[in-house]
């Protein structure tokens, strides 16, 4: 299983970077969320997240019983998502700006900065 997430993981950087490179804004936005989904399936599979019980400590004992979850790794990829959220919301949100200002979005057609 973690053979395949690498794999996907690896084709979503791939395609994420391919994105990005491209002429229009747009296609750089997507190029973001795709970067964002990898790092967050690369977190998940290096967390080796797995059903278990949740990390609490009985009373009586010093030590949880194992197996036990690890929360670490889901809180890492729960603030990535907002992160990468909120880094999306404001790149459309420039974008929109900048389609207003120029009329394009196409990344060699602005040549200055002047309005």
């Amino acid at each position: 299983m973690e053979t395949i997430l690498a794999f996907v993981v690896g084709g979503l950087y791939a395609a994420g970077l391919y994105m990005m490179v491209r002429r229009s804004f747009v296609k750089m936005v997507i190029g973001i969320a795709l970067l964002t989904q990898a790092a967050n399936l690369l977190i998940f599979t290096m967390g080796r997240l797995v059903r278990a019980r949740p990390p609490l400590i009985p009373i009586g004992l010093e030590t949880a019983e194992l197996p036990v979850a690890d929360p670490l790794p889901q809180a890492v990829i729960l603030t990535a998502i907002v992160i990468g959220f909120g880094v999306q919301a404001f790149s459309l949100a420039l974008i929109k700006r900048v389609y207003d200002a120029t009329g394009t979005d196409d990344i060699d057609e602005l040549t200055s900065t002047d309005t």
